[in-house]
C-alpha cells in the first residue's frame, strides 16, 4: 500500500504542469545549482531596497493605539497585561515584540519600520522555500512577485500592521516544517523535530495575529496537494493545530467583542444577508487588485449592499460556481487552479466580514487583509510565466521576468512614499476617495498637530458634512472652533458629540474646559465629574476639577483631586523616564 501511495504522489504531487517535473528550480538557468543562498539574499535585498522610502517615515493612523500610546507598550502596564488581559487584543506576541522594541529604542519610528520591512523580506524568502517544497515551478519568481507587489505595501510600510509580517513569517515557517515532516515521513524517517517546529511556529503565528487561525486548513490543502488525495488519517496529525486555532479564534472574538460593545453605533450594524453578499464582492475585489493594482487606496469607499436585491449575491454565487468547476476538474487540468483558489478563499475568510470588526465601519476591504491570501495567486502567476516563457534566446526569459519585477518594484516604491506621515497618507487617500469622512478627520488631526488650526477646521467640517454622526469629528471641530475664538460654536459641537456618543470622556472634558473659560464654574464641575466617571485616570481632568471646585469656595473638596492629579502625573512621568 505504501508503494502505491508513493507512486500516486509522484504522479500528482508535482504535476503543476507536465514540464514542471523536468524544470527543477535549482537547475534552471534562472537559479544556478548550489547558489540557493545567493537567490535568497537577492530576494531579501530587493525588498529592503524597494522599501527604503519608509525608513524615514513616521507613525501614522492606529500606530498610536498599537504602539505610541498603548499602556502595555509605553506603560504603566506591561508584559503580564499583554498576555493575561483584554489588552492582548488579537496579537499578544506582536505586542510583546513592540514592547521589546520600545525597551530598545523608545519611540523613534525608523527602527520600527526597519524591523517590519525585514519581517516582510523574511516572509519572501521563506515563501520561496515553501513553494520549492510544494514543487511549484518558478518558485523564486512567484515569491518575488508577491514580495514586490504593491498590494503588500500597506502591511510592510505600516508599523501597526507588523501583525501581518510577523505572523506571516511564523505562518510560512509552520508550513515549511510541516512539508519537511511529510517528506521525512515518506522517506521512512520519523521527522519528529520538524513536527515539533510546525507546532511551535503555528502557536507563534496565531499569537502574533489571530487571522492565522486558517493555518490547519491550509496544512490540509498542502497535504492534499503533496499526496494527490485526501487521507482522513491526517486529521489526527492536525489535531493540535486545530486546537490552537480554536483557542486563538475564541480569544479574537472575545477581544473584538469587547471593543465593539464599547462603541455600539446603529449606523454600522449589518444583517447576515448583507455580510454574506459583501463576502462575495470582497473575494473578487482582492483578486482584481492583484491583477490591476490601481488605484490602491489606504481606505477604500465603503460599499452599500442591498441585501433585498438578488443580484447582490451574484459575486458569491460566482465564487461557488468557480470552486465547483475547479473541483470537478481536479483530476486533470484544474488541480493547481483549485488548490490556489481554495487557498485564496480560506486565507481571506477571517477578513470577509462574516464576524464583525470595528474597522469595517470605515471600509469593508483593506489591502492588508490579503497579505497571506495573495501568496497563492501570485505563486500561480509566477509558475505560469516560468513555464510559458520558453524562448530560444537564453536571456529573453530572465529579461522578461526582470522587467515584470522592476515594474512591480517601481509601483511599490511609489506606493511606499505615501506612508511618510499622516498628511501624505490622508492627502493621497482623499485624492482617490473624496468621500472618506475618516480621511478628512485624520487629515484635520495632522494639521492640528502642526498648528494649522484653520486648515484643520476645514477638514473637520468636511468630515461631519459627509458623516454627521461621527462624534469624534464633532468633538475635534469644537476644539478647533474654540481655539480660533468661537467658543460658543465649539461648545455646540461638543454637545453634538455627546448626543451621538454619551460616554465620550473627551467631549465632557472639552465642554468642562469651555465652561471654565466662560467662568461658569458649576457647569464646569459637572462636566469634569462626568468625564472622570468614564475615565478616572485623566490627570488633567482631575486638576481642572480641583481648580473649578476651588473657584466656588470648595477647597476641601478640591484638595483630593489635586493630589490625585499629582499622583497620576508622577506615574506618567516615571513612565516617560523609562522611554
Amino acid at each position: 500500500m505504501a508503494k502505491r501511495s508513493k507512486k500516486k504522489k509522484g504522479a500528482r504531487g508535482d504535476d503543476f504542469a507536465p514540464a514542471a517535473r523536468n524544470a527543477g528550480i535549482a537547475s534552471s538557468p534562472l537559479f544556478p545549482p548550489g547558489r540557493g543562498w545567493l537567490w535568497g539574499l537577492i530576494l531579501g535585498l530587493a525588498v529592503v531596497l524597494v522599501y527604503l522610502p519608509v525608513w524615514n517615515a513616521g507613525f501614522i493612523w492606529d500606530d498610536d493605539l498599537v504602539v505610541t500610546t498603548n499602556p502595555v507598550i509605553v506603560g504603566p502596564l506591561g508584559l503580564s497585561e499583554i498576555w493575561t488581559t483584554s489588552h492582548a487584543d488579537i496579537c499578544p506576541f506582536t505586542l510583546t515584540t513592540f514592547w521589546i522594541e520600545h525597551a530598545l529604542w523608545g519611540l523613534a519610528p525608523a527602527p520600527y519600520h526597519v524591523v517590519n520591512v525585514l519581517f516582510h523580506g523574511g516572509c519572501a524568502v521563506v515563501l520561496w522555500r515553501v513553494l520549492r517544497a510544494l514543487r511549484v515551478p518558478g518558485a523564486w519568481l512567484g515569491a518575488a512577485l508577491w514580495a514586490l507587489h504593491p498590494v503588500e505595501v500597506q502591511s510592510a510600510a505600516w508599523i501597526a500592521e507588523m501583525k501581518n509580517t510577523e505572523s506571516g513569517l511564523f505562518f510560512l515557517l509552520a508550513i515549511l516544517f510541516f512539508l519537511r515532516w511529510m517528506k521525512a515521513r515518506d522517506d521512512g524517517t520519523r521527522g519528529d523535530g520538524n513536527y515539533a517546529l510546525t507546532l511551535l511556529f503555528a502557536a507563534l503565528a496565531m499569537a502574533s495575529k489571530s487571522s492565522t487561525v486558517i493555518l490547519p486548513v491550509v496544512l490540509c490543502l498542502c497535504a492534499w496537494w503533496m499526496e494527490g488525495r485526501w487521507q482522513w488519517r491526517n486529521l489526527a496529525r492536525f489535531a493540535p493545530v486545530f486546537l490552537m486555532s480554536v483557542a486563538a479564534g475564541v480569544l479574537s472574538l472575545w477581544t473584538q467583542g469587547l471593543q465593539l460593545a464599547a462603541s455600539v453605533d446603529p449606523q454600522w450594524v449589518r444583517t447576515w444577508p448583507e455580510r454574506i453578499a459583501a463576502a462575495g464582492d470582497a473575494i473578487w475585489f482582492y483578486l482584481g487588485k492583484l491583477v490591476w493594482p490601481d488605484p490602491l487606496i489606504f481606505m477604500y469607499p465603503r460599499w452599500q449592499i442591498d441585501a433585498a436585491q438578488w443580484t447582490s449575491y451574484l459575486p458569491l454565487l460566482a465564487v461557488i460556481f468557480v470552486a465547483v468547476v475547479l473541483w470537478l476538474g481536479r483530476e486533470s487540468w484544474s488541480r493547481p487552479w483549485f488548490f490556489v483558489f481554495a487557498y485564496l478563499v480560506v486565507a481571506l475568510f477571517p477578513a470577509l466580514g462574516l464576524a464583525d470588526n470595528y474597522i469595517f465601519r470605515y471600509s469593508l476591504v483593506f489591502d492588508h487583509f490579503q497579505y497571506l491570501a495573495s501568496m497563492g495567486p501570485l505563486a500561480l502567476l509566477g509558475a505560469a510565466i516560468y513555464l510559458s516563457a520558453n524562448f530560444e534566446t537564453p536571456w529573453l526569459r530572465p529579461g522578461l521576468c526582470a522587467l515584470v519585477l522592476l515594474i512591480l518594484a517601481a509601483l511599490s516604491w511609489q506606493q511606499a512614499g505615501i506612508y511618510k506621515n499622516s498628511e501624505t497618507l490622508w492627502t493621497d487617500t482623499l485624492t482617490k476617495n473624496p468621500t472618506c469622512w475618516a480621511g478628512y478627520y485624520n487629515l484635520g488631526n495632522a494639521f492640528s498637530h502642526q498648528g494649522k488650526i484653520s486648515d484643520a477646521l476645514a477638514q473637520f467640517q468636511k468630515s461631519v458634512e459627509i458623516n454627521p454622526r461621527y462624534a469624534k469629528a464633532h468633538n475635534n471641530l469644537g476644539i478647533a472652533l474654540a481655539r480660533l475664538g468661537h467658543l460658543d460654536d465649539g461648545m455646540a459641537e461638543f454637545q453634538k458629540a455627546l448626543e451621538i456618543s454619551p460616554n465620550d470622556p473627551d467631549a465632557y472634558s472639552n465642554l468642562g474646559e469651555a465652561f471654565l473659560k466662560k467662568g461658569e464654574w458649576d457647569e464646569a464641575i459637572l462636566q469634569y465629574q462626568k468625564a472622570l466617571e468614564i475615565n478616572p485616570n485623566d490627570a488633567d481632568d482631575e486638576y481642572d476639577l480641583g481648580t473649578a471646585l476651588s473657584k466656588v469656595g470648595r477647597g476641601d473638596e478640591a484638595m483630593p483631586h489635586f493630589r490625585r492629579a499629582r499622583d497620576l502625573q508622577s506615574r506618567a512621568g516615571s513612565v516617560d523616564a523609562t522611554r
